[in-house]
């Protein structure tokens, strides 16, 4: 399945935002009845994509009108593509908010800085799971040393690749970053990449970066810095175009690219074709011959030919597992949710043991470390899980979303891909992006 983060937003629609919830607190609680229990109500839940399964849909509908009885969940599902813009709107409006809420976890900072959330409270952390929940996800979601939006679940990147291809070649799976890019530059040939990664893909590319120590940016206090200059991150975007040059036959416009279709001998059977690709764990179910499914329709076998393909995870400068973007979620209650305490027992449900478990069964990482396991344990898991423990996510600053608005990073990717100087585009692009970062114009 295809996730697409990108994000339509600015620094003036978020402080629009800002201003409308100033007149609304985040701490006003719903009526309640003579015993003390919420009153029935219905209210809604915004998931985002297809990742949420049917099923579990299902499950938390049904389990949360048998808990909250004469009350009902209605779940809407909103595209990825203009999301932040739906949400700045409907946020701010007390009679449309949707009462909970599922957001990227690169939009989540941005959304919790502005007060688009209702706080959740030390108690109610400790008892959706605390500690235990993934913390870089936790910290997404914090503002002011508060927690505003959580984890709901994660995925991690790694390499599919053309075994019958490498092998062909004499390549084994290389154990360093260097042993790497010499593999899939010697792949390349005229109609096939030997690691097809579009010009612009940033979310991919930033994994050179993590993994030779550098930074996207850093805090001190409260004020962010973009810390491209810094010499371990133009070594990892040097090492990344590189790659991107020498293996690539993709444009240097390209983004958010269906990768698998390249793995699969090419998009429509037809060149250029790729020996390896980067994607999250999801995308084996994209990979593959086709078949026909119970229905009679036809889907890929999800890499059921092991001769073909397999998976490694992309290795770290001196070995290892080199750090990776982490996809995935994070779930809020609206600020201006009428309903905040129905509001807060569906987050009970989604951070229970039953449910957490659910998603690990569906391939979705668990936000609860304690079910990882529900993952399973073949390789996909276990690729899956050793990812994530390595992985990173963008920096957790209010003007990231702006950030990602504008484009930024697919104009930088995008000139280092045509041949830029590195240095001077980390000058440039620093100046460029600090002020964002803070959420200044």
């Amino acid at each position: 399945m295809k996730r697409n983060r990108l994000v339509a937003t600015s620094v003036a629609s978020t402080m629009t935002l800002a201003l409308a919830l100033s007149a609304c607190g985040s701490g006003d609680s719903g009526d309640t009845s003579a015993d003390g229990s919420p009153e029935a109500a219905n209210i809604t839940l915004w998931v985002n994509g297809a990742d949420t399964p049917q099923d579990l849909r299902d499950y938390l509908k049904t389990t949360f009108e048998a808990e909250n009885p004469g009350s009902t969940l209605t779940i809407e599902e909103q595209t990825w593509d203009g999301l932040v813009t739906k949400l700045t709107t409907a946020l701010a409006d007390a009679d449309n908010t949707p009462d909970v809420v599922e957001i990227g976890n690169t939009q989540a900072p941005t959304f919790s800085a502005v007060g688009a959330f209702r706080e959740i409270s030390p108690e109610f952390f400790e008892e959706l799971g605390g500690d235990d929940l993934l913390p870089s996800f936790v910290e997404a979601g914090d503002f002011d040393g508060r927690h505003y939006a959580l984890p709901y679940y994660f995925g991690s990147r790694y390499m599919f690749y053309r075994k019958d291809i490498w092998s062909a070649a004499g390549l084994e799976v290389p154990t360093t970053l260097a042993e790497f890019a010499e593999s899939v530059k010697a792949l390349k040939t005229d109609t096939q990449s030997g690691f097809a990664m579009g010009g612009q893909d940033w979310r991919n590319g930033i994994s050179w970066v993590f993994a030779n120590g550098g930074e996207l940016a850093t805090v001190d206090g409260t004020t962010w810095t973009s810390t491209l200059s810094d010499p371990n991150t133009i070594k990892g975007l040097e090492e990344w175009q590189d790659v991107y040059q020498g293996a690539s036959l993709l444009p240097s416009t390209d983004r958010d690219v269906a990768y698998w279709d390249f793995l699969n001998d090419g998009t429509d059977g037809e060149a250029p074709a790729a020996a390896t690709i980067m994607a999250p764990g999801w995308a084996r179910w994209s990979i593959g011959d086709l078949t026909k499914n119970d229905a009679g329709d036809e889907v890929r076998d999800g890499m059921a030919d092991e001769t073909r393909f397999d998976i490694f995870a992309l290795p770290g400068v001196d070995g290892g597992v080199a750090p990776v973007f982490a996809g995935g979620s994070n779930v809020a209650i609206s600020a201006k949710s009428k309903h905040p305490e129905l509001a807060e027992n569906l987050l009970r449900i989604i951070f229970s043991a039953d449910f957490q478990k659910q998603l690990g069964g569906a391939g979705l990482g668990p936000a609860n470390a304690q079910y990882m396991d529900s993952l399973g344990t073949d390789k996909f898991a276990e690729t899956m899980i050793e990812t994530a423990k390595a992985s990173k996510l963008t920096p957790a600053a209010p003007g990231w979303a702006a950030v990602e608005g504008a484009f930024v990073y697919e104009d930088l990717f995008k000139e280092i891909a045509e041949g830029g100087d590195v240095t001077a585009l980390a000058k440039e692009y620093d100046a460029k992006l600090t002020p964002m970062l803070n959420g200044e114009s």
